[in-house]
């Protein structure tokens, strides 16, 4: 069902005050940046880590939020609607492509992307849930 991990997302409060420490102290590479994503790069030039604003703190709630791609989101939505899987976004055409995010039992949110082919491996500059990440799996 799914083919990758695709992403390796984590909710900040202070997105700038984390941009900061990525940037400067570790040494990250900025990849792409936008006024609420940032997405770093290690030398290889692959994604390694983004960094989203959590828009709402909840508690005992994670701030990772994993991403995976899909051939075909609507056949593995599908799947999981008959299998009782809470869904916290239904699918939505994006500019990057199709997304749905759902949930696990504890709350942990799950982003399911279908981006087309041509695109898979590139990251698109303002985009909320999904960096690519290279040698995850």
């Amino acid at each position: 069902m799914f083919k990758r991990l695709g992403a390796a997302i984590l909710l900040v409060e202070d997105l700038q005050k984390c941009i900061a420490f990525y940037r400067d102290i570790l040494e990250l590479k900025i990849k792409n940046q936008s006024p609420d994503w940032v997405e770093f790069q290690n030398e290889g030039q692959s994604a390694v880590l983004a960094l989203h604003p959590a828009r709402i703190k909840q508690k005992g709630s994670s701030n990772m939020l994993v991403g995976f791609s899909v051939s075909n989101l609507e056949s593995v939505c599908k799947k999981l609607e008959d299998k009782n899987v809470k869904f916290h976004k239904q699918i939505t055409q994006e500019s990057f492509g199709k997304h749905a995010i759902i949930e696990d039992p504890e709350g942990h949110l799950i982003s399911i992307v279908e981006i087309p082919p041509k695109d898979e491996l590139r990251q698109i500059p303002y985009y909320h849930g999904f960096a690519p990440v290279e040698g995850l799996m």
